[in-house]
Order: structure tokens, then sequence, then C-alpha cells
């Protein structure tokens, strides 16, 4: 009669005569085979036929249809029955005292299933299937859901209550398993935003089941989807969460229902974390493709909480409590997965290009890894700690690499800087640190930690970030360097300090490398033992000229006295004599690298041991300084970057000579700064010019030059004061400020003041007052743009030099139509700048015998060239 009849009622009042009175006479042994699998296919037949009509009838429900009313009405109600005659099968095999296996009832969760979840998607888009028209049927469409509610709790227990027959390898009850779960999943992705509680309910039965048949399942669970929606139901809570949080703290009002609120959803937060963790924990062999999943969760959790910029604006109080009750499980969710190498290859990723908003989440978990990993065994720490080895994963860097590479992305969280939770000590407060130390103490306390058969590893990455582009980044790997010479042994240390030498005297020539590799070697120096510093200047003699380019990073202090005097005596000795030699020879621009070097190292020997020169030491610096002063003329300055780089070397050296340097070469010192001034020379050379005036602060001017220095002098700092590089306007403050502090010519000091623009820049730097007044809102959003319109291309471009070469100088531009045209130029630059130069020395001078014909000669060479480019034209 079943199977044949006509109407949706009869099939409905059919169903239920057999149910309440012919299915409790059933053998439980026998339900599968004489009535699940002949009645339950008709059933979810008819149920789907019922809610297509609904669907379709739905679109002309009107309050003035009374006709399409009741035809809906009348199948909601007939479906709610069919709900209810469901919940009786299932009730019925409740309440069965035997052992249920599921084989014997596999039709019925499956069919269940179906019908449950084909009715929450119809109550769930309910809004959009009755348009305006949904309370004309809503007390219907609410019975529909709690009886579906009451179905789906009712098959939930009667699952937790069967067995799986596991005498046969392959069975359907495996099959009918994961079925149940995948499709309770789907059920969870649609009634998580329409009942909390029951979705958690759900989803606590989903793990429960997944694990009380682990070792059954485990190969057969699609582990992907499971972990995707519990991760995306993570974080929809967790947003839920904070936003409710944003709302108290805005609002500025204890309200209790908020508050309640708050707790609720955090306590889902939390349910969900632990779900997640459980699930993981006991499928982690099996999770290789759900890893990148896990690390963005991290991450996407981290950069909506402080101290990320992108972070909600929530009170401490919420913080902690969501820090406590939330974010510890994704702690513990990293422990679980440090042994996991999908998941440290998704983490280390060399070709992860994660948004701006992520770098802060990725460098804090690149921390928290290094926190964990000193306890886990040497072949963890090795599947971190070293590149990307199996042939078939993509390519990814080390954890110390990593960690240098993350933390220079985050360079609006270090220029604010952002502060995170400090470690709190006996007896004192906790003191929140900035991101900075943040790194830099756990780098360190890694590296005290690390396996001593990782070590080329650690070499290697604090290496390649010294030599890093940016300077951040440098320091950082300088910092942790050095806490490792002082940790190390004096040996190491020593070890270190004589590689870091060698680098220095490898370097080709100028570049950032060896600027970086000379501050690095200028701080070890100082962590040597005594007996390893008599063995360094044996090692490296100060009285060779090719050890001078090591001498001039070394700060001499660092020396025992009687070691300090033999080295400065050595290092100024080779510096005069080489400043002779190249004053002595026919000296050309291209050989001015090596006397940069010299006077480097004598500015070097002033700065830090100038107390140790004897009176003929300094005259003789002074003398050669002042020599080597007469070959400089403003066209070379604003032309050739190695005579600007002898231009600030020669300002600072002549500068520690000012009380007993002649008044007339202070004149012409100061005449040519003002010359070279107007033509706008490159900001290193305004720099170098800032020194010199304000040793200038420390000398009374004779009266027989005052009238070509003093106006000169206001000239310098009235021109630098008024340039708008945020930079040197801030050393130009304090370089007038040091001046007319202790100059004795105070007259001059308003002369520089030229406009009332200079004038309240200088009162507003002296009173320490702010240009313009930035509220912390505004600081965060400036810093985010800047962040991303600046900070992405900066870090492109490093990558491309550290692609090239990281100690070699930047390759010369490619050559264009006409061959070898750069070098023709520079041949010129180099003839015209030593033509000049003698034009120069001839005013001051006679010429000696010999110059007339060497000039004859040239001009012969000249004549020669004339006739070979005549020649191709």
């Amino acid at each position: 009669m079943y199977q044949h009849s006509e109407s949706w009622i009869e099939h409905v009042e059919i169903l239920k005569i057999m149910i309440e009175m012919f299915l409790p006479h059933v053998n439980h042994l026998t339900l599968e085979q004489t009535f699940f699998s002949q009645v339950l296919p008709k059933t979810v037949k008819l149920f789907d036929d019922m809610m297509c009509e609904l669907t379709s009838q739905a679109r002309g429900l009107s309050s003035q249809n009374l006709e399409i009313q009741n035809t809906l009405r009348n199948i909601l109600q007939t479906m709610v029955q069919v709900l209810g005659a469901l919940t009786g099968c299932v009730q019925h095999v409740c309440a069965t005292q035997e052992s249920i296996i599921l084989e014997s009832i596999q039709s019925l969760p499956s069919s269940v299933l179906h019908v449950i979840k084909s009715t929450f998607v119809h109550c769930k888009n309910s809004e959009a299937v009755y348009s305006g028209c949904l309370h004309l049927v809503s007390d219907l469409l609410q019975a529909l859901f709690k009886e579906a509610y009451s179905l789906q709790k009712q098959l939930m227990e009667l699952l937790d209550m069967v067995c799986m027959d596991l005498s046969v390898d392959e069975n359907d009850d495996i099959l009918n398993m994961v079925i149940v779960i995948h499709t309770l999943l789907d059920i969870c992705s649609v009634i998580s935003s329409m009942d909390q509680a029951f979705h958690a309910n759900t989803w606590k039965f989903i793990i429960k089941q997944s694990l009380k048949h682990q070792s059954a399942l485990k190969s057969q669970l699609k582990h992907k989807d499971v972990i995707t929606s519990l991760c995306e139901d993570i974080l929809s809570s967790f947003h839920s969460c904070l936003q409710l949080a944003e709302q108290m703290t805005q609002s500025n009002v204890q309200d209790n229902t908020d508050y309640r609120l708050f707790q609720k959803t955090l306590k889902l937060c939390r349910f969900f974390a632990n779900s997640l963790l459980h699930y993981t924990k006991e499928f982690l062999p099996f999770l290789s493709d759900s890893c990148g999943t896990l690390h963005q969760l991290y991450l996407q959790i981290h950069s909506k909480f402080p101290p990320s910029l992108y972070a909600a604006s929530i009170s401490k109080a919420q913080q902690e409590e969501i820090a406590g009750a939330f974010l510890v499980t994704l702690d513990t969710l990293v422990s679980q997965l440090l042994t996991a190498q999908p998941f440290a290859q998704a983490v280390l990723d060399n070709k992860s290009d994660l948004p701006c908003e992520l770098q802060l989440p990725q460098c804090l978990l690149l921390v928290v890894v290094m926190e964990k990993l000193p306890s886990q065994p040497e072949d963890v720490q090795a599947l971190w700690c070293t590149e990307g080895q199996v042939p078939e994963a993509a390519a990814r860097r080390s954890l110390l690499k990593a960690i240098f590479h993350s933390f220079e992305q985050c360079s609006g969280e270090l220029s604010l800087p952002v502060h995170l939770q400090g470690v709190q000590r006996k007896g004192k407060a906790e003191v929140p640190v900035t991101l900075y130390q943040h790194v830099c103490v756990h780098l360190c306390a890694f590296i005290a930690s690390f396996h001593p058969s990782l070590f080329p590893e650690l070499d290697a990455a604090l290496l390649n970030a010294v030599l890093s582009a940016n300077l951040i980044t440098s320091l950082l790997a300088m910092d942790a360097w050095c806490f490792l010479a002082r940790y190390g042994t004096a040996e190491l240390c020593a070890y270190h300090v004589t590689i870091v030498a060698h680098l220095i005297k490898s370097c080709p020539g100028e570049c950032h490398q060896l600027i970086n590799l000379s501050v690095l070697l200028k701080r070890l120096f100082f962590f040597m033992a005594p007996p390893h510093q008599v063995e360094f200047v044996q090692k490296f003699p100060p009285k060779e000229a090719e050890n001078v380019p090591v001498w001039q990073c070394i700060s001499f202090q660092a020396l025992s006295t009687d070691l300090r005097r033999q080295a400065v005596r050595e290092v100024a000795t080779v510096g005069v004599a080489e400043c002779k030699k190249w004053l002595g020879s026919n000296h050309t621009l291209g050989e001015l690298s090596s006397l940069n070097t010299v006077l480097s190292a004598l500015l070097a020997v002033c700065n830090s041991a100038g107390e140790t020169l004897d009176i003929g030491q300094q005259t003789a610096i002074m003398e050669v300084g002042s020599q080597l002063w007469a070959f400089l003329n403003i066209k070379q300055v604003i032309d050739q970057p190695c005579v600007q780089q002898t231009f600030s070397l020669l300002l600072p050296l002549l500068g520690f000579f000012i009380q007993t340097l002649d008044p007339q070469l202070i004149s012409q010192v100061v005449t040519l700064q003002t010359s070279l001034l107007k033509l706008e020379p490159p900001d290193h050379v305004h720099l170098a010019m800032l020194d010199f005036v304000s040793s200038l602060g420390k000398l009374f001017i004779p009266q027989a030059v005052q009238d070509k220095i003093l106006p000169s002098l206001s000239c310098i700092l009235g021109l630098l004061l008024a340039d708008r590089n945020w930079l040197l306007e801030q050393h130009t403050l304090e370089a007038f400020t040091q001046f007319a502090e202790g100059t004795n010519h105070e007259e001059i000091v308003p002369q520089c003041l030229s406009s009332e623009e200079t004038r309240n820049k200088v009162v507003s730097f002296l009173e320490k007052t702010r240009f313009v007044e930035e509220t912390e809102a505004a600081k965060v959003e400036r810093v985010k743009q800047e962040k991303d319109i600046f900070w992405e291309p900066f870090a492109n471009m490093t990558a491309e030099i550290a692609k090239g070469s990281s100690s070699e100088p930047c390759a010369k531009r490619a050559r264009q139509e006409v061959p070898l045209e750069e070098e023709h130029r520079e041949a010129l630059r180099v003839a015209a700048g030593a033509l000049q130069t003698t034009e120069s020395l001839l005013q001051k001078a006679p010429a000696p015998a010999w110059l007339l014909e060497e000039v004859e000669t040239l001009q012969e060479r000249i004549l020669k060239v004339k006739r070979m480019l005549q020649g191709e034209t």
C-alpha cells in the first residue's frame, strides 16, 4: 500500500501506521532488510518532492492568495509529520536493548540526514524563498526546524550507541560512517548562523565519532574538509567575539548582557579551538594537505588581535580574556605541528607572498616556533633549521633565515613601534617590549640552546642577515652575533673576529655590505680577550698598508693601553706615509679608493684614541690633510663620488685639529663649502659639512680672517637649516645648537635664522615641541599606508640585490648604442679634473721645471686622439 499510494497525505498516514503498529514487532536484526531498505528510499523521495513543490509554490505566496497560502501550509504540516515519523524510527532503534551494528540499520542514518539537511537549508533560505510573506508560514517553519532539530539529536544518540563490524576488510560500515560524518559536516555549515549551541553539539558529535572509530576511518575520512570547516568556524566565531569586545570598548558602558554574550562567544571559540586541537593530535599523519590551512588560521587570528596594526580596538581586559581562553590553544596547536614536515614547509615557504596584515603574525609565529624548538629532538630541530632538502618539496628557508626575512617585512610595526607582552621579573611589574626587543631576546635565547650540529646554519644565517641591505635586519643580526660572542668561548669570539676581518679585506669596494661588516667588527672587537687581541695585531699588523682596511673599522678604545699605543703609532705612521706617497705620485681619481681607506683609518685613530697621538703624529696628520685639501675643487666634488668621500673624510679630520689649524686653511674650507652648497651636493656631503661647522663652535676665529669666515659660516648654516630633507634637518638643528652654545661669535647666530620659518623650526627644536600633533589612530593609519606603498617595492629591490651578490659592488649599467660610452665619459671627466687641479696649483705657486714638457707631451696625445676621432667620422 505504501509503495503504491498516490497522495502525500496517504503516504504519511500509512508510514505512521507502519512505524507505530508494525515496526515494534520486527526483529532488530532484520530491520534493514524487512523495513528500512524498503520504506526509507520512498520516504526520502516523498520529502524531496514536497520540498520541490514548496519552493516553486512559495513564489506566488501573498496575503491575498489564500489558495496558495493553504497549499503551502498543508505541505509544511505534512513535512512536519514525515519528520515525526522518522523520529519514531530512530526512537524505536534507540529503545532496543541489544547491541546495534551499523550494517543492520545502514539506510536509516543516511536517509534521516538527507531529510534533516534539506530542512535546514530551506529554513536558512526562507527569507529569500518567501520574500516579504514569511510571516504567513513562520509558525510552521519554526515547527519544521524544531522537528528536524529533535530528529538530529535523536539520531546522534542512536549513532553513539551503534558499533561497527570490522571483521571484513571491505565492509559497508566504514563507508556508511564516513557518509554520516561528512553529511553532518555539511549540516554544520548550514546551521552555523542559525543556532550556536546546536552547531557546537553537532561538531562535538563529529569529533567524538571520528576519534571513536579512528582506527577504521583514519584513511577514509576527508580530513582536509574537516579541518577547513573547523578553521572557518573558528574564524567566524573569533570575529564575532572581537566585534562584541569592540562594541563594549566603544560604548564605554558596562552592560552585563553584552558581556555575557561576549563570554558565550568566547567559550564557543575555545570549544572550536579545542576540537581542532583534538582532531589534529589524533590524525596528524593524514593532515599533510591541511597544514597550509592551519598556518593561515594562525596568521588570520593574530592579524586581528593586538599588537597588529590591523587589530580591533578592544580593551586590555578583553584582550587578556581572549588570550587566556582562546589564543593559548593556538600555542598548543603549534606545539603539536612542530614535528610535521608539511607544516614546516608551509611556514617556511620561500615563495610565500604574504599581504601586509599577515607579516607581523608570521614573524610572531616564527618566534613561537623558535621558543619551542630547544625542547625538541635533534631531528626536529634540523627539520626547521636547515634549508629544504626534500627533492619533491618546494624551496623553503631555514627558520633563522625566515626570522630575519619576516622581521624586515614588519617596517610599520618597528617604526611605531608596537609593543608586546614583556617578561615578568621577580618583584617587578611586567614591562611591555618593542617588537625589536621581543625578537632579539628570543633569538638570543634560541642561539644559546642551539644544537652544535646546526652551527653552520647559524653562521650562514647571521652572516647573510648582516650583509642585508635592510639596516634594521642587519642590526638585529649584529646584536645576535654580539650575544653569541659574549655567550660563547673567547676562542669562538676571536675566530669570528678573524673571519669578519678577512671578509672586510676581501671586499672589492665601497658597498653597504662593507659598512655592515665594519660595524660588526668594531662591536665584536670589544669582546676579545687581551691575549687574542695581541694575536690579532700579529695576524693583521697595523704597520702594513694592506691591513689598513681592517684597522679603519676598529675602535682603538677596545685595546689595552700598551697595545693601543702601539697600534695607534703604527696606523698613524703607515697612514701618513700612504698619504705622502699619493701626494708624490701621478695621482688619479681611480686611486682615490685606497687613499680614502687610509683617511678613514686616520680618522678612526683621531676619534677613538686621539689623546694617544703625540705632537709629532698630530702635526704629520694635520699637514697631509692640509696638502690633500689643496687638490679638491668644486666640480670634482659635485661630479665624482670618490672625491665626495675624500671630501667627507677630510672635513672631520681637519675638524679634529681645528684649534691648531691655519686660519687661512679654515677660510678656504669654509669658502669651498659655501660654494658647494649652492650646487646642491648629495646628502652625505651635507652631513660631513655639519661635523666641521659644529667643531668651529669651539674656535675663536682671529680678527684677520673674521670678515671672510663669519659671513660664509652664517650662509652655510642658513642654507643647511632651510633644507627640506627631514634627516638633514634633524642633524642640522643638532649641529646648529651645538655651535650656538659654544661659539664666541654670537653675532652670527641670528644671521643664520634668515626666515620666520627657520626661526620657528629652531625654537620648536629647542623647546622640544612637535611640528605636527598626530593622534595615535592617525599615526597607525599613516604607517599602514606607508607600509603598503613603500615597503613592498623596497623588499623586492633588496631581494634583487641579494639575488645578484651580497658582497660585490653593483654591476655597471648595460652599455647603450655606443660601445664603452661610460668608460669614455669617465676618462674625460678624470682628464678635465686633472687639468683643473693643475690650473689651481699654478695660481698658488710657480710651476716645476718638468711641468711644461709633460704638458706638451699631453697635448700631443690629445691631438692624436682627435685625429682618431676624425678618422672614424
